[in-house]
């Protein structure tokens, strides 16, 4: 019988036709939970971009998870692992306290890699994922995981999108994996 995390290997293996990745552990800062593993693929979906999923997250409870519990994602143009890490250090940090629900902005408080000024994730569905593979990960008896999109973002569209909306912040005209791209609000 597969464990917990076995079972979440499995299926990020399905999606990515058993590429290797690199994993990063993250310490725990929560005595009750395990450290949280940023899992990092180069090259996915495309030459040049980086995907990173933590495994963690999951392992704290919330009362906004009802129907399973997030791990995050996110896929940028860029071949840096701090980004990866970033989302890491958030869900270590947050995990029990933010829900991770779409829509959220989450302020990092500092751009999270040199070759950006972004200092703000918005958490939305995957876009690189179909929504068969983000949702309902099962992993065990009455254990679900939905898989949340982190998207890189500038203050100032943080604080658009707390005014306007993720909605209207979405239909603007901006590359969600740019993470040089200036401002749009």
């Amino acid at each position: 019988m597969l464990s917990r995390i076995q079972l979440f290997l499995a299926h990020l293996d399905r999606l990515t036709g058993g590429r290797e990745p690199t994993f990063f552990p993250v310490p725990s800062t929560h005595p009750e939970l395990k450290g949280v593993t940023v899992i990092i693929y180069h090259d996915l979906p495309e030459a040049g971009m980086l995907t990173a999923i933590t495994y963690g997250l999951s392992l704290a409870r919330h009362p906004h998870w009802q129907h399973g519990r997030p791990e995050l994602c996110m896929s940028v143009h860029s071949t840096d692992d701090l980004w990866g890490l970033a989302i890491g250090h958030l869900a270590e940090r947050l995990r029990g306290d933010c829900p991770f629900s779409y829509g959220d902005t989450i302020k990092f408080g500092e751009p999270m890699s040199p070759e950006s000024a972004m200092t703000a994730f918005v958490v939305f569905a995957p876009a690189v994922l179909d929504q068969d593979d983000f949702l309902g990960i099962h992993l065990g008896e009455e254990d679900h995981v939905n898989i949340a999109g982190m998207y890189p973002i500038h203050e100032s569209e943080a604080n658009y999108i707390k005014e306007h909306g993720l909605t209207s912040f979405w239909d603007l005209d901006w590359d969600p994996y740019d993470v040089r791209r200036a401002p749009v609000r």
